[in-house]
């Protein structure tokens, strides 16, 4: 299992609610490294002002990958897949092409959907097979570029369905493409599932657990607040999860201390299994 932080890209110059680290894109790539993890998870505002080839380079300088192209700025700004304003959604449905295009450009293997889907309430009686839709058509493009999408299932005070794993796993059968998987996060997890175990195991045993994220009880970082991550590293290793692990919390009590904390303490329970 590798580790990775979630931090903005270049164009964002307003700090994010859950991207640590702090100064220039360059200072946080070079924070991220000293921090020895092996990857950070881009969550960027308008991906198309990006130029990848330069934010890839510059990545491999410092020995880092991207772990993913994270859609979170963009479902925290409003823009979602279901938006009521039909020219919103659609807006949204090219913003998801455009992180398509920039993952392939970074050599991200995934593209995050969590509150950037928006709500099932907002479009409609047809919103689900609505949403079933537009993803079955990204995944499409998407497998074409070398990238998949991970849906995440998120708490029911953040989203008005997909909130379990299985109500995930259920919903892939309804996209009905391989290029679509999930991101189980411990944050929502502790809300909504009632263990640890079964969850990752059964997408685990769909093939569908593609990304995890670590968040500590109250959003914080690992070690900040109620959950013991000893038992979740070691179901994952038993289960032969090997993708990474990306730590994407509040920014408390600042974003450089939050992402040390972060790694360090899931660090230390990694050395002990």
């Amino acid at each position: 299992m590798k580790l990775a932080l979630c931090i903005q890209t270049p164009e964002i110059d307003t700090p994010g609610p859950v991207a640590l680290l702090s100064g220039t894109f360059e200072e946080k790539v070079r924070k991220a490294a000293a921090l020895d993890v092996e990857g950070v998870e881009l969550a960027p505002m308008n991906p198309a002002a990006l130029d990848g080839a330069a934010i890839w380079d510059l990545l491999r300088r410092y020995n880092l990958e991207v772990a993913a192209v994270a859609s979170v700025s963009l479902g925290l700004s409003g823009l979602t897949l279901l938006h009521h304003d039909p020219s919103v959604s659609a807006q949204a449905r090219s913003r998801l092409d455009d992180l398509i295009r920039f993952a392939a450009a970074v050599g991200a293997p995934l593209v995050t959907v969590g509150s950037f889907r928006g709500r099932v309430g907002d479009s409609g009686a047809e919103g689900r097979a609505k949403l079933a839709r537009v993803l079955r058509e990204a995944a499409s493009f998407a497998e074409q570029q070398g990238v998949r999408l991970v849906i995440e299932p998120m708490n029911r005070f953040q989203a008005d369905f997909i909130t379990t794993a299985e109500e995930g796993l259920s919903f892939l059968q309804e996209i009905g493409h391989p290029a679509v998987g999930l991101l189980l996060d411990t944050n929502h997890m502790l809300t909504e599932e009632t263990s640890w175990s079964e969850p990752f195991r059964r997408v685990m045993e769909a093939g569908r657990l593609w990304h995890v994220h670590l968040a500590d009880s109250n959003r914080r970082t690992p070690g900040h607040g109620l959950i013991d991550f000893g038992p979740i590293l070691h179901i994952l290793r038993d289960i032969g999860y090997a993708h990474y692990l990306s730590i994407e919390v509040f920014p408390k009590p600042d974003p450089d201390t939050a992402a040390r904390d972060g790694v360090n303490h899931i660090r230390s329970l990694l050395k002990k299994m």
